[in-house]
């Protein structure tokens, strides 16, 4: 009897009242689902007479003992010709598999045989892992990380733009997670136990090898699959061996290098269902031997059908549909993925803590993590001193260079050249022309035909293009999939919606277009256009790139000066609020006088915001260590800043006097050390409350006097102190403040950052930070004269 090579069976009545009576063999149907190594759903259907997936219909018909064919409903299956153009002879094979399966006892025994033989090769080819710079081989258990599994391909979901840019939203902008993924995950060793043919998808340097080895280890070792013997294939390995042969004779040929001599073992371990076939990196094929390689993959999975198998390939590469395999994708790491990493990966607890720390503090570099080859070069460049390169282009330079070429070259791995005259050059340059383009028009996702355009007009503005529009246009597509798959800076969302992997490569290349202009004018032009967008919080990152890449970061950092010093200009209000932060800051004596303007204005922007109390972030950007330095006047001013924000704290604290008590005793002891006669004032208020007051009944009384009372406190404030005064800003001049107080931090940052700025300038604009306008005019001449010499 001849019968369709169809991709399903299901029971007959008559064979469901025999599987029924079967089961008596096994407790519950979850039983026998746990026993096979199949889904329960699985088990399910097949006992509510459901089609079924044709390896899992044989399995659990043998494992009840009973032939398939008696039981499937097979009446109206009709004689076809399979995709290859061959008859398939189930009955036969099914006969035949039915012989084979009546000495299980021998399979077990050979099964053995052939682990304990091909143990040592598994672990000698699996058990090391070494990759980039690393200066010798680490042990792979020591650093796995456990892999996360999507069960639906993030590229094909089917979600508007609209949905992507609700994390986008500018009002709220902090940094929009590009690969946010709502759906949840499984652990990669649940789906290889749910899926017996299973396709892995993954981006570039996403840990497919790593996981297959893993998986390979586990099962030789007994942890996994403990029935199976365990074959991972390289699979650009298998296609280059001149001699072309089949997978069944690839494998017999590596069970001959362990010892394993006879090729009817390795057809009776295939036969009986009994390898666990790893089949690595179906991208890494080269393009001639593509085809071969699939329809081979495919004969022999339609042969073996109770073999279990994984296959890799990287995401957007060449369309291939194995039908009986169920297509996953490989997540990106999350936080504790990467805590796992480095708690594996440094030698020391303290070491690790001290990495995960840093990277939090980073939020760029910490988004570029999730990538775990990425995080193996953030973790090697972290070894070497403790911390993350000053020089964050040259960090990021080398990241890029990897995935655009050192990733492949380095396992000589050649990708397919679809679009000639492409150098690595070429392709960041492409990549600048989308980021600067779509940034600047605040888009973080763009459509597919978007991007197709883009990729068109550079490819028809280099020199040599000649190529037809039509052609042009048809190319664009394969361009696009294939920066997608070999390089992984651009990723497919949703169906036909794309963005960069990481927002920060985003702004990279941004920043990239802005600097590389071989033009002076062009260059200066750019420049002032990046400026404009200086108060705007998603181009902070820009402006860091940009200053790190400039030969010469003199003329952007003082077009920043200058633009920052216009943003308050007119305002006569906020100019004296700046002239009083200035005298203040004399009066202290200070040899560094910036850091106390910094200080002052930090306090009562705070203070005036209703906030808390201030973070310094200002004061901190000019010297980190800016607390443990702080001298006893500072100290002083601080303890009152904290007594003047009382009547925003003390509304929410649980114990309110305990609280009052703390902070005013902390400056009346910091007065001590500074102004006796401030001291004197500050307990006279104290004895206010307390010489009168018991514990309970201070709530009530600050209640009713509160208010009174520090009324008084801000009074002897000013009077001792010139501090503590309320500025009565409008909202809009608490916004434009705000807008100062920021733009004022990204310069600071951005001085930290460059390391090509004059001295000269550093110390001018640095001394001439947070001052009006009426003491930055005297300047003017040596900015024009600064000016001029850019």
């Amino acid at each position: 009897m001849k019968v369709q090579a169809g991709r399903s069976l299901k029971a007959s009545p008559e064979g469901l009242n025999r599987a029924n009576r079967a089961m008596l063999m096994f407790a519950t149907k979850l039983d026998l689902a746990d026993e096979l190594e199949v889904s329960r759903s699985t088990v399910q259907k097949f006992f509510a007479g459901k089609p079924v997936g044709r390896e899992n219909f044989h399995k659990i018909c043998q494992r009840l003992e009973l032939p398939w064919q008696e039981v499937a409903e097979l009446e109206n299956w009709e004689e076809e010709t399979t995709e290859l153009g061959e008859e398939v002879e189930f009955t036969q094979l099914a006969l035949t598999n039915l012989t084979k399966y009546s000495s299980q006892c021998d399979i077990d025994v050979l099964v053995r045989e052939v682990r304990d033989k091909v143990h040592t090769a598994i672990q000698q080819r699996c058990g090391l892992m070494r990759v980039l710079d690393m200066s010798q081989p680490v042990e792979l258990n020591n650093i796995y990380t456990k892999v996360n599994i999507l069960k639906k391909i993030t590229g094909r979901r089917r979600i508007e733009l609209a949905d992507l840019l609700k994390v986008c939203a500018i009002d709220e902008f902090d940094r929009p997670n590009l690969g946010e993924v709502t759906q949840s995950s499984i652990s990669g060793l649940e789906a290889l136990q749910e899926y017996p043919k299973l396709v892995i998808l993954g981006k570039p340097g996403a840990g497919k090898t790593t996981f297959l080895k893993h998986i390979a280890l586990q099962c030789i070792n007994g942890k996994l699959q403990t029935n199976r013997v365990p074959i991972l294939i390289a699979l650009k390995d298998f296609a280059e061996i001149p001699e072309q042969p089949s997978l069944q004779e690839y494998i017999a040929q590596q069970f001959t290098t362990c010892g394993i001599t006879e090729s009817t073992i390795t057809t009776q371990i295939l036969n009986h269902g009994r390898a666990l076939v790893l089949l690595d990196g179906l991208d890494e094929v080269q393009e001639k031997d593509c085809y071969r390689v699939v329809q081979e993959i495919r004969n022999f999975a339609a042969q073996f059908l109770h073999c279990h198998f994984v296959l890799t390939c990287r995401i957007a590469t060449r369309e291939y549909t194995f039908e009986e395999f169920t297509e996953v994708e490989i997540a990106d790491f999350d936080a504790e993925q990467v805590a796992s990493f480095a708690r594996n990966w440094f030698a020391s607890p303290a070491e690790s803590d001290n990495f995960l720390q840093k990277l939090q503090e980073n939020a760029t570099i910490c988004e570029l993590a999730t990538n775990p080859l990425l995080l193996t070069l953030i973790c090697l460049v972290f070894v070497e001193t403790a911390s993350f390169p000053s020089n964050r282009t040259q960090f990021y330079k080398e990241g890029i260079n990897l995935l655009l070429k050192k990733w492949d070259a380095k396992r000589n791995i050649e990708r397919e050249q679809v679009y000639k005259n492409l150098s690595v050059k070429h392709k960041e340059d492409l990549l600048s022309q989308i980021a600067y383009q779509t940034f600047e028009q605040g888009e973080y996702f763009f459509r597919q035909q978007e991007l197709e355009q883009y990729i068109a007009d550079y490819i028809h503005s280099l020199p040599s293009s000649v190529t037809a529009t039509q052609s042009l246009q048809l190319d664009t597509e394969v361009i696009l999939k294939s920066i997608e798959a070999q390089h992984g800076l651009l990723v497919e969302r949703a169906r036909g919606i794309y963005s960069f992997s990481h927002l920060t490569f985003h702004e990279y290349f941004t920043a990239r277009t802005i600097v590389n202009n071989s033009d002076p004018e062009a260059l200066e032009r750019g420049l002032r256009q990046l400026v404009s967008h200086v108060t705007e919080k998603r181009w902070r990152e820009v402006f860091l790139f940009s200053v790190s890449m400039l030969r010469n970061a003199d003329y952007l950092l003082l077009l920043m000066k200058q633009y920052v010093d216009q943003l308050i200009a007119a305002d006569e209000q906020l100019q004296a609020f700046l002239a009083w932060v200035s005298q203040k800051a004399r009066s202290m004596c200070l040899h560094k006088s910036v850091l106390v303007r910094a200080f002052y204005f930090d306090l009562d922007l705070a203070r005036t915001s209703n906030l808390l109390s201030s973070t310094l972030e200002l004061s901190r950007a000019l010297e980190p260590a800016m607390t443990r330095k702080i001298n006893d006047e500072l100290a002083l001013d601080l303890a009152l800043d904290r007594m003047l924000a009382l009547n925003y704290v003390i509304k929410n604290t649980p114990k309110r006097i305990l609280t009052f008590k703390r902070v005013l005793e902390r400056a009346i002891n910091r007065a001590s050390i500074v102004d006796p006669k401030l001291e004197h004032e500050l307990e006279k208020l104290k004895a206010q409350v307390f010489d009168s007051l018991q514990e309970s009944e201070f709530d009530l009384w600050w209640e009713a006097n509160g208010d009174a009372w520090m009324e008084q406190l801000k009074v002897v404030s000013i009077s001792y102190r010139d501090f503590g005064y309320d500025w009565q800003f409008s909202s809009q001049q608490m916004e434009t403040l705000k807008q100062y107080y920021d733009a004022n931090q990204l310069l600071i940052d951005c001085l930290n950052n460059s390391c090509c700025v004059s001295n000269r300038v550093r110390q001018e604009i640095q001394d001439n930070l947070l001052l009006p306008l009426s003491e930055i005019k005297a300047l003017s001449l040596w900015y024009k004269t600064a000016f001029q010499a850019s």
